[in-house]
């Protein structure tokens, strides 16, 4: 057996076999790999209520991987696809690591620089079986490209008819952005017909689906291809696999037919990507040098017909909405959507329920804080018009809110600090960046009551004050905010508590790391550490909202602990207390964390930390997708601590209460992470020591 071969994984050391030899290595339990023939090897798992699922692999080169995808009872299987290969195609492109701010850059445009794409070669040499907990893992070895080389990696999950297919590969070029599109591809048509849902929520079936290759905008971002009532519905990570842009326009994310791209030959399904993106800035995904890409998609089976299986595929997010959670209330944050002024105050017809409400209510958001006039209005003046638009928006605030929806004003002003932040406030709030030399602070007059003029960075502190405001650096670190809030980390404006922190978003984006965000939360790792309590809240950064946008991929929100949704007319200064005080966690929908405590305390409150240093950490999770790790996070005003609590034991579609003892001795503060397998995620806030 070649050197080459060997490895260890998270929980068995992975030994490689030649076609002829017995199948070595340690599955999960429950799951039987048996060598049926020379290059046959079957695979089977438990999926649940007595059920099985069974792979079939074909190890000879020249033929299809998969010889068999099957579904059962009692060794008795429902053949659901037959003879189709996992194929990836990789697009490599140019990241700038100059101009900006190296790997977080956003404002990059690669698709308008040199790129090629490419089939990734597979060449089946050897293959390993190991388990990591409920799951088990099949290796592959090779799968190549020009610039990168690694493995096929199967990742089977106890509990569920579902696996994940991923080429695992490595660059050693820098400065590398990359693509990838991939799916399930037949020398012949491997399904009867095709079945998915429109961006209205409508299944649509194609029963005769035998034309060239067709890229479709769908709902759910799944494709599934079906033999009467047997089908495979192939789907993404429905965040890790969207990286960040500016719009969340529905791209045409699956596919099907003969002849992808001209790469694939044969008949397929699959996920892809636009490499145009919103045509804005498009910054793909990075690839540093040594890191290992997971061009990876998840595969769910199903024996009920086609609907029944995309119902089970919505399940994983709770129908792309944010589930309700007893004593929370939903917030989401930083959408540039422009109603005022490209709808209201353009003289067009104001619908009575704008579409884009209609998207956030459907989507479970209970709380919406905007991010309006950005670069469309008319913040410095004149008064007069600058006043005009702060009424619009106050009033279709108001008019769009009711007991059980919130729609906030709010504003990205970029004004007086430095780089971009947002602005939000308890109430209304009449106020006009610019102060000319004579102007008072604040003036009144009868229609908007109290007016302030800001000119400075002082006088904008002032008016936060006055008015019990807050104010965060949006999108940190990268964007407009490239060296922000380092930059003014000591002025009195971030230090005073009217500075709640910084916001989170899944940008960059990089399929090797197990978390999404990393950018943000080395900042709010790095904040706690300068001794400075602020918090960290999910934001969007999104313009134009639809219906048949692709809104889930690329939202996030947060659970503040409220127990009711303010009315707008008595102000909502119950939001921005939870949002100071810590009292809420972060998600992208799919892991809750609904409790968490640290010596009986929550979140945003500062403790006394025992003689010993005896910590008992509680928290409450519930999941979709199975769980990867649980990270408990803290520092010592220097280091950062990472307690790692590997997850892997779990299945999909649970709820469990955790707890575990730490020595914090000499610790300043503490705070928690929860990834699942699909790189879906959710934090807290911190908890301090004194």
């Amino acid at each position: 057996m070649s050197v080459k071969y060997l490895f260890l994984s998270l929980a068995a050391t992975l030994c490689f076999f030649k076609a002829t030899a017995q199948v070595p290595g340690k599955p999960a339990t429950g799951v039987v790999v048996k060598q049926e023939k020379a290059d046959l090897v079957s695979v089977v798992w438990p999926v649940g209520n007595s059920n099985s699922g069974r792979l079939v692999l074909n190890l000879k080169n020249g033929e299809s991987l998969f010889s068999s995808v099957s579904l059962g009872n009692k060794g008795k299987y429902n053949r659901v696809i037959e003879n189709v290969d996992p194929q990836f195609v990789l697009t490599e492109g140019k990241r700038d690591l100059i101009s900006q701010n190296g790997w977080n850059i956003f404002f990059d445009k690669v698709p308008l620089k040199p790129h090629r794409s490419y089939k990734v070669g597979f060449n089946k040499k050897g293959i390993a079986v190991s388990s990591a907990g409920t799951r088990t893992v099949i290796k592959i070895g090779d799968v190549e490209a020009p610039n990168f080389k690694g493995d096929l990696e199967i990742t089977l999950y106890n509990g569920q008819p579902l696996f994940n297919v991923a080429a695992v590969i490595s660059t050693q070029v820098d400065s590398t952005a990359i693509l990838y599109d991939a799916g399930l591809v037949a020398k012949a048509q491997s399904v009867k017909s095709i079945s998915y849902s429109d961006v209205y929520e409508k299944l649509k079936t194609d029963d005769h689906p035998a034309d060239t290759a067709k890229n479709l905008a769908v709902k759910y971002r799944t494709i599934i291809g079906a033999n009467g009532n047997n089908g495979i519905a192939v789907f993404p990570a429905p965040h890790q696999y969207f990286y960040p842009l500016d719009e969340a326009f529905n791209l045409r994310f699956v596919w099907y037919g003969n002849n992808y791209r001209n790469l694939l030959p044969g008949y397929g399904l699959g996920i892809r990507q636009e490499l145009q993106g919103d045509k804005r800035f498009v910054p793909w995904f990075n690839a540093p040098p040594g890191t290992k890409q997971r061009l990876n998609f998840f595969c769910l089976l199903g024996t009920n017909g086609a609907e029944a299986l995309l119902d089970n595929v919505k399940q994983f997010t709770h129908n792309d909405s944010y589930k309700p959670l007893p004593g929370y209330k939903t917030l989401a944050s930083h959408f540039h959507n422009e109603f005022i002024m490209s709808v209201v105050l353009a003289g067009k017809p104001v619908p009575d329920s704008p579409s884009f409400v209609k998207v956030f209510k459907r989507q479970g958001v209970d709380i919406v804080h905007l991010a309006e006039f950005h670069y469309t209005a008319h913040p410095k003046g004149p008064d007069e018009q600058r006043l005009k638009e702060l009424k619009a928006l106050f009033d279709q605030c108001s008019r769009l809110s009711d007991n059980k929806f919130l729609l906030l004003p709010g504003e990205e002003p970029n004004e007086f600090f430095g780089g971009h932040w947002l602005a939000f406030f308890p109430k209304p709030v009449y106020w006009i960046m610019s102060r000319k030399e004579g102007t008072p602070f604040t003036s009144t007059d009868a229609e908007h009551g109290k007016i302030y003029h800001i000119g400075d960075k002082t006088d904008m502190l002032n008016l936060l004050k006055a008015e019990n405001g807050l104010a965060w650096t949006a999108h940190a670190r990268t964007k407009g905010s490239t060296g922000f809030p380092d930059t003014y980390k000591k002025e009195d404006f971030f230090l005073s508590d009217r500075f709640l922190g910084a916001a989170w978003k899944a940008l960059p984006a990089d399929l090797s790391q197990p978390r999404l965000g990393k950018r943000t939360f080395d900042l709010m790792d790095d904040m706690n550490n300068w001794g400075l309590k602020k918090k960290v809240l999910s934001e969007a950064d999104l313009f134009t909202i639809e219906p048949e946008n692709e809104m889930y991929a690329h939202l996030n929100i947060n659970y503040l602990k409220l127990d009711r949704i303010p009315q707008f007319k008595d102000g909502w200064q119950p939001v921005l207390n939870k949002l100071e005080q810590g009292q809420f966690f972060s998600t992208t929908g799919e892991v809750l964390i609904e409790d968490f405590t640290v010596n009986g305390h929550s979140s945003g409150e500062t403790i006394t930390l025992p003689a010993d240093g005896k910590c008992i950490i509680d928290f409450k999770t519930s999941w979709t997708f199975p769980l990867n790790f649980a990270e408990i996070i803290s520092g010592d005003g220097k280091t950062v601590y990472r307690e790692h609590i590997d997850l892997t034991s779990t299945q999909a579609f649970g709820t469990k209460n955790f707890s575990k003892v730490l020595n914090m001795k000499d610790r300043k503060w503490v705070r928690l992470e929860v990834w699942d397998a699909a790189v879906d995620g959710a934090y807290t806030q911190t908890v301090w020591f004194k």
